[in-house]
């Protein structure tokens, strides 16, 4: 079939040729491994398509978790036509085209799925155009995207589909499907005599992360290796010489997933967690500068003034990774990492500054207090700028206790320091300086 459902000269690959994650495709819902959250008995998906009451939808899950052959087995179990076209190759006019065909089938009583693969990459006007089509019911639009839909996905189109969300498989049902590969004598491996070990079962399953595509192909390229032998760790390891293909995009969901592990690490203190997030981000390709920035916000958001020093050594990081550059870099933002997850905790200063902030928003914007404006000229000295302020230097302790809040807001406190770090001075400072205020009060 081309594009539009229609019959093309045969120009399949040549026997044999077919890869061997093509040709282990599920033919029915049964051979599917994994994704019992929505295939699983009295499951609402697996219900709507028995019931053959398929919405529009959206397929969102990590690569090789069975998104695109579902909607395939979908539209083979509910006798629809299946065009399936993807949004990096595709534009509005093919989505008229296809409206078209559609509109054509629909007069001869066949209705029409259409897949549309990597739909996040459509642009406004192009996911806009599905629109009236799948609202009239003459389009069951089925898109799959590997990025959250909630901002990849049009709200006006979002709300007209159903979200399913596809899980990356476990590497138990990895496993399955590398023995049912090398058992399959049909459409796998089963004719070759090749067997695999144990250690090599796990090392596919571990490097696949959870993507049965990725597993048949580093288990294909591995039988080639062992010929009618044994598939070994070593040749698994062999073949994947680039280790473990890292879950990160540095534009999509998982980045801001991934950023929000290493700070939620950072806040509860654990070290090791915050160390192994780190390094996911690092050895995945991210931007230096872009961890580091958020170290510096975490130095100020959790830490503070429980801890000085966390501010000062977040901006250093920043600053060593600006002259060295990588490799040595990730040490620097390592040493930061494991000094701002031990050190002590306070949301203190971020919590005084949103209930300021609330304030400035909020309340009347009273003008400054006279006594604390400031009077360059004699007009401003006329009229009472800087009457009444008293130089704080000239005072015992260096301290006068004026007031310096708008009337309105006179006595509001903003900043509550905890008693954990350096905080715990603070606050008995701040208890010091009110007992002075209330004592010489002008």
């Amino acid at each position: 079939m081309d594009l539009f459902g229609h019959s093309e000269p045969d120009d399949s690959a040549p026997e044999g040729a077919t890869p061997l994650a093509d040709r282990m495709r599920p033919r029915s819902l049964d051979e599917i491994v994994g994704q019992e959250q929505l295939l699983g008995e009295g499951k609402a998906l697996a219900r709507l398509i028995r019931e053959d009451r398929i919405p529009s939808m959206i397929f969102w899950g990590s690569p090789g978790t069975g998104k695109t052959t579902l909607a395939s087995l979908i539209a083979g179990m509910t006798g629809r036509r299946f065009v399936a076209f993807s949004a990096t190759l595709a534009g509005v006019k093919d989505v008229r085209r296809v409206v078209e065909e559609a509109r054509f089938h629909a007069s001869r009583g066949d209705a029409t799925i259409l897949f549309v693969d990597e739909i996040h990459r459509f642009n406004k006007a192009q996911q806009d155009a599905f629109l009236p089509h799948v609202e009239t019911g003459l389009l069951t639009l089925i898109g799959a995207t590997t990025e959250n839909p909630s901002f990849e996905v049009n709200a006006a189109l979002l709300s007209r589909c159903r979200v399913f969300t596809f899980e990356p498989l476990t590497d138990d049902q990895v496993a399955t499907l590398l023995d049912r590969a090398l058992a399959d004598t049909d459409r796998g491996l089963g004719d070759q005599g090749v067997t695999i070990t144990d250690d090599a079962r796990t090392a596919v399953a571990a490097l696949s992360n959870g993507d049965a595509r990725s597993a048949y192909n580093i288990l294909e390229m591995s039988a080639g290796v062992a010929g009618e032998s044994e598939i070994t760790a070593e040749i698994v390891q062999d073949v994947c010489q680039s280790g473990r293909a890292l879950l990160y995009d540095r534009a999509g969901d998982e980045h801001y997933n991934i950023i929000s592990a290493l700070h939620k690490s950072i806040r509860g203190s654990d070290a090791d967690a915050a160390l192994y997030w780190l390094a996911r981000m690092l050895e995945a390709g991210e931007d230096l500068l872009y961890v580091a920035r958020r170290l510096v916000r975490v130095a100020s958001e959790d830490i503070g003034n429980a801890d000085p020093q966390a501010l000062p050594l977040a901006v250093a990081a920043k600053d060593a990774v600006h002259f060295v550059g990588l490799p040595e870099g990730k040490l620097a933002l390592a040493q930061v990492v494991t000094y701002l997850a031990t050190a002590p905790k306070s949301n203190a200063t971020y919590t005084a500054y949103a209930e300021a902030a609330r304030d400035a928003r909020e309340t009347r914007a009273e003008p400054v207090p006279l006594h604390i404006r400031n009077a360059p000229t004699r007009l401003m000295k006329e009229l009472g700028y800087g009457h009444g302020y008293a130089y704080d230097q000239d005072a015992p302790d260096a301290f006068a206790g004026q007031t310096f809040l708008p009337p309105n807001l006179v006595g509001r406190r903003y900043y509550h320091p905890v008693e954990r770090g350096f905080e715990r001075e603070i606050k008995r400072r701040l208890a010091y300086w009110e007992k002075l205020r209330r004592e010489r009060k002008p």
